[in-house]
């Protein structure tokens, strides 16, 4: 590499989900999602906002593909509706789903873009809820029955396959705190759904290698933080937070088994009888590469009047501090070292290929009448950010590609339509699109392969 180029081969590519793009909630048999139930629930979503129409890509997957294409994207990361693919979560494949992401795959090949799928975005059935959910054993086994349908239906095209995304956020701000779908507030029950989640990952892997083809990547997506303190005796404050936050994944999907401090500091919370004999052993069932989604890193200190946050069962006795610096829209830290220290980590301490699957930033972006946006922090965050994987990638972090979040402007789950992260603007009462500056930018960065 040169002083702004990336290796050979580097993929480059935007990311998007479902629930946050798709709408047309109802269209080709879809079921509902606990997303659609959540949504639809009094004051949950800022402004009262809903999926149902979202950026209605459903109905413009032709014209989002020629979006991808114009900008020299050479990859593109989506997520699978679970309830377009099995309504109810149960059954033989949905003809009109599969026909759906048929039609998105093959523009995207006819268009010289790699399609990279996420099987799960969070858009558990409804049916799967009402039956327990994630907490429930039974609904690993529905995944892994799921993941062979969309499997079979796609893997002569697809080669790149995630299980899961974010985990965390399904587990605990699904199960723990209630911030998302479904909403409910049970610290002994995240805990189960993250085991399960888990588990999910590993009886899916193994049934797609079942029946893979040569070329295909199996891997999972993790939003991982760097966990940062000020003096040295907060130092067991961060190994409970990067418990929490990381090693709770990380260990059992690529040690093979639960740290023993995660456990510890959960004892009082759950006694872990949904860890069965063998379970860890799936979870560790191989994978060919680590999704990394990083946006902020963590800071925390030790405080034993500190009731912990809902968010992280386990965290009594810590303090999560306020961000630092420049902030996004967010309002979360705008820190490019910590992604840089995270894959240095990862590489040295797991020994895994990695891509960087999510990566980007909020800003109120405003679309001017010549139908451009000037998005320069959006630029720099984006700048910075991949100037800290370059450094990563000389320090020795196997990195092998970068997808930016998002490609548009969508549904921001429990912020609605109030927070822009795309590199598109779309505008909601028309839906049209307007690549922004970053758009442009990113677009230069991808075609030459180098930070211009």
């Amino acid at each position: 590499m040169t002083e702004r180029t990336f290796p050979e081969g580097f993929v480059w590519g935007a990311a998007t989900a479902s629930y946050q793009i798709e709408g047309a909630v109802k269209a080709g048999g879809r079921g509902a999602s606990i997303w659609d139930t959540f949504s639809h629930t009094a004051g949950k979503i800022v402004g009262g906002d809903t999926g149902d129409v979202a950026t209605d890509h459903y109905h413009r997957v032709d014209e989002d593909s020629d979006l991808i294409a114009s900008l020299g994207l050479n990859a593109y990361r989506f997520s699978i509706a679970w309830p377009r693919i099995q309504p109810d979560g149960t059954g033989p494949a949905n003809a009109a789903g599969i026909a759906f992401y048929d039609r998105l795959v093959d523009n995207l090949l006819a268009r010289g873009v790699a399609p990279a799928a996420t099987l799960y975005h969070w858009d558990l059935p409804q049916a799967l809820e009402d039956k327990g959910g994630w907490p429930e054993r039974d609904t690993a086994l529905r995944f892994a029955q799921y993941a062979a349908l969309v499997h079979a239906a796609l893997h002569d095209r697809v080669s790149m396959w995630s299980t899961l995304n974010e985990p965390w956020c399904s587990a605990f701000l699904g199960y723990a705190s209630g911030v998302h779908a479904p909403g409910r507030q049970d610290p002994a029950a995240s805990l189960a759904a993250a085991h399960h989640l888990m588990l999910g990952h590993g009886l899916a892997t193994r049934a797609m290698r079942a029946d893979a083809r040569d070329g295909e990547t199996f891997g999972i997506t993790l939003n991982l933080s760097p966990v940062l303190v000020d003096n040295d005796s907060d130092r067991d404050a961060a190994r409970v937070m990067d418990g929490l936050q990381n090693r709770i994944f990380l260990d059992p999907i690529l040690r093979g088994g639960y740290a023993p401090d995660v456990i510890d500091v959960t004892q009082g919370i759950t006694d872990w009888a949904f860890l069965h004999d063998g379970d860890e052993e799936i979870i560790g069932e191989p994978i060919d590469w680590l999704g990394v989604n990083y946006y902020s890193p963590m800071r925390v200190a030790a405080d034993a009047e500190s009731e912990g946050s809902p968010a992280y069962p386990g965290s009594a006795g810590v303090a999560i501090l306020e961000p630092r610096g420049p902030l996004t829209d967010m309002q979360w830290e705008v820190y490019p070292q910590g992604i840089a220290d995270l894959l240095t980590r990862l590489s040295a301490e797991y020994r895994v290929p990695l891509f960087i699957t999510e990566n980007g930033a909020a800003y109120p972006d405003v679309l001017r009448a010549d139908g451009t946006v000037a998005d320069a922090e959006r630029v720099a965050y984006l700048e910075g950010h991949l100037s800290a994987v370059r450094d990563a990638i000389e320090r020795g972090a196997d990195v092998r590609g970068y997808f930016a979040w998002s490609l548009m402007d969508n549904f921001e789950w429990a912020h609605g339509f109030a927070k822009r992260f795309g590199i598109v603007y779309v505008d909601y009462e028309t839906l049209e699109r307007h690549p922004k500056d970053s758009a442009r930018w990113y677009s230069r960065v991808a075609q030459t392969n180098r930070l211009p």
